[in-house]
């Protein structure tokens, strides 16, 4: 088979496209022809090394992928060759990437994708929408009319998280840095988008509380997270959660944090069992069926242009520079 796979890791010129021999299949595992798969954040990361892994060498990278089941183990039950099927946490722990035209899952990590949903759709959502979901519902059961805000709401799981908020039934605040990404946030569903490089964003933003409630539910993307600026704008007993920001320290009053009985939670998805994945992924897929998600795709290039797929991914999470909005899908 032909893959994506690095023999040491450093910068996206590592990767090399060629041969590799194909996954063998143990009892539980089902063997995939893959349709396409998408870029994240954390697969430069564990590609540059940025992140202590033990790769097997040569290494695959990729955690995301869709395609048709073309075999499977002895003890697998939930398949059938031609089965179409989604899933994320590839190329982790020890594991093989997805930047393969075959890869291995075994059948706890991956979904059936239903009739409404392409291959390049399912691929793209697979780890954002399980992190969004994880954090809607998993660590902080957002409820019908509770009003969520989620900074950069165009964004690969901020436009998730809108969507999945919307379908749910919240009233849904969010941001964006220019006039293209905030008719973007409105299409996909957001009541309210203020522009987060207007210095009157704040008072705008108190502007609608007044007048609609504050905020129960507050979804954090940025790297460094302002915790004191959001507690005043926060409803008794609302949740906090922070998705990023690894090098962060955060600094906040906490007389006003406890006293209105607040949450901070902080999640990653890589976290969750197979079983609390299997339960989003549910979710996802009803969302899927009833039209509520639609995944924006910016890039669509070969499986051998993983290398470029890398470089545009790096300069778009770790510069802000990137020429497409949405997710960058590969395909064999």
């Amino acid at each position: 088979m032909k893959a994506a796979y690095i023999e040491q890791t450093g910068d996206p010129e590592n990767i090399k496209y060629g041969d590799r021999p194909d996954p063998s299949i143990q009892e539980h595992d089902v063997l995939i022809e893959v349709a396409a798969v998408a870029v994240n954040p954390i697969d430069t990361y564990i590609r540059a090394g940025n992140i202590a892994m033990d790769l097997p060498l040569p290494y695959t990278p990729g955690c995301d992928f869709a395609g048709t089941v073309k075999d499977v183990g002895n003890q697998v039950t939930k398949y059938h060759v031609g089965d179409r099927a989604w899933g994320s946490n590839q190329g982790l722990f020890g594991k093989q990437g997805s930047f393969a035209e075959l890869i291995s899952v075994h059948e706890d990590w991956m979904y059936p994708i239903p009739e409404e949903a392409s291959f390049e759709q399912a691929a793209a959502g697979a780890l954002v929408s399980i992190t969004a979901a994880l954090g809607l519902t998993t660590h902080s059961h957002l409820a019908e009319g509770e009003t969520l805000f989620i900074n950069g709401g165009s964004g690969g799981v901020g436009s998730i998280v809108v969507q999945m908020a919307k379908a749910m039934g919240a009233h849904v605040i969010t941001t964006a840095g220019s006039d293209v990404k905030a008719d973007y946030c409105r299409s996909i569903g957001a009541d309210l988008v203020l522009n987060y490089r207007d210095p009157e964003m704040d008072r705008q933003l108190q502007s609608h509380l007044d007048q609609n409630g504050k905020i129960n539910f507050w979804w954090e993307t940025l790297r460094s997270p302002d915790i004191a600026r959001t507690i005043p704008f926060m409803e008794k007993r609302g949740r906090i959660v922070v998705m990023a920001g690894r090098e962060a320290e955060l600094l906040f009053p906490l007389g006003p944090f406890y006293v209105n009985d607040l949450k901070l939670i902080g999640f990653a998805m890589f976290n969750a069992s197979a079983t609390e994945q299997q339960e989003v992924a549910c979710k996802i897929n009803d969302f899927f069926k009833a039209g509520q998600l639609t995944i924006p795709i910016g890039k669509n290039l070969s499986l051998k242009d993983a290398a470029l797929a890398h470089q545009l991914q790096e300069k778009k999470t770790l510069e802000g520079e990137a020429d497409f909005h949405g997710k960058i899908i590969l395909t064999p």
